[in-house]
């Protein structure tokens, strides 16, 4: 059976403190609540906003705010772990001012779109970063959970893997993304190809549509259909709309996972009502019995937020062996969404009606 423990790795023994770059509303909602409770300490802040900053920096209680990135990495050097929570296009322009060889925590996606993140690459590279991406949902308590089902087994042979979100997202609380011409699949969708990776594997191509909606003005899109193929056995597709207006009666975000042997259905408790959310639900059922729900320790917000970071402090340490989200196989997660741009970017095949 699915076993029912938290997933997202202990503690480092010795952690380091940890400097926020980019003081907005993730930051506000996610990093420092999942920082607090997993017992690590914010050190200092930094972000263009100085008013932005200060007022982080009040509200959570930490010490230091510096005016600049490279005031930051002046005074902390590699004794700190530096936490990037910036939009993508910023990212190739902050690692720069960074020490070499320090922990870093890129918040995704990891660049625009591929030729910055082969830019993020490189750049971590020259400067031996020892740095991970923050796909925090492949580090979810339900996500997690679900891998080690698939890779161990429980489900026998993979065969059908789908994830559908049909809610309503309140697009108003993120006016950064108005002027982006990639949005959906980049900012939101690519958590899910990433997941999709942690647990079925990367698809050898894809057939990509992502479009915008009149009920979401200004946004470039909102509305996505992705098709992964695997080959001839295994089968994955999305189906994602973020405008649904019927309430939640038939919203629905969900993962199903199908094998040869069983069955799995992951709730993305906090699409509903975001951000508020609802809990988050795992759910296995083996061929001709009956559907049982996993107890699950912890949820995508905020618990998941712990995992990237805690395994980055591990890995800079030596106490872990990888980066589960390092930038070399985030990369091919970014190489999976421009081939879903790219695939918009081809004609479908025309019907022969003649």
């Amino acid at each position: 059976m699915i076993e029912a423990m938290p997933r997202t790795g202990p503690a480092q023994a010795i952690p380091k403190p940890i400097v926020i770059i980019g003081a907005g509303g993730i930051v506000r909602d996610a990093h420092l609540p999942a920082y607090a409770k997993a017992g690590l300490k914010v050190q200092g802040v930094t972000d263009l906003d100085a008013a932005r900053s200060g007022a982080l920096a009040r509200d959570f209680n930490i010490p230091t705010v510096f005016s600049s990135v490279a005031e930051a990495a002046a005074a902390m050097g590699t004794s700190a772990v530096y936490d990037i929570a910036v939009p993508p296009d910023a990212i190739p322009r902050i690692l720069p001012d960074l020490p070499d060889g320090s922990a870093v925590l890129i918040q995704k996606p990891m660049g625009a779109d591929l030729v910055q993140a082969r830019a993020v690459r490189q750049i971590c590279r020259d400067k031996g970063l020892k740095a991970a991406v923050n796909f925090q949902l492949r580090f979810s308590p339900m996500m997690m959970a679900a891998r080690q089902a698939v890779s161990g087994g429980l489900i026998g042979d993979p065969l059908d893997l789908e994830v559908h979100l049909n809610i309503f997202t309140p697009w108003h609380l993120f006016p950064f993304l108005l002027p982006m011409p990639r949005v959906e699949l980049l900012v939101h969708s690519i958590h899910y190809l990433d997941s999709i990776r942690a647990v079925f594997g990367t698809p050898k191509g894809v057939f990509a549509r992502s479009l915008p909606d009149p009920r979401a003005p200004g946004l470039a899109q909102t509305r996505t259909s992705v098709l992964l193929d695997y080959g001839d056995l295994r089968r994955g597709v999305m189906s994602i709309n973020h405008n649904h207006q019927g309430g939640r009666k038939f919203q629905s975000a969900w993962f199903r996972i199908e094998g040869t042997a069983g069955a799995i259905m992951v709730k993305l408790g906090v699409c509903f009502d975001y951000p508020n959310g609802e809990a988050d639900e795992l759910w296995f059922c083996p061929n001709g019995g009956a559907w049982r729900q996993v107890p699950l320790t912890g949820s995508w917000f905020v618990e998941a937020f712990m995992g990237p970071m805690r395994n980055l402090q591990r890995f800079d340490a030596g106490e872990d062996a990888q980066l589960f989200s390092g930038v070399e196989d985030a990369f091919h997660t970014m190489a999976l969404v421009e081939a879903c741009f790219a695939s918009m970017a081809q004609p479908s095949v025309p019907l022969q009606t003649t």
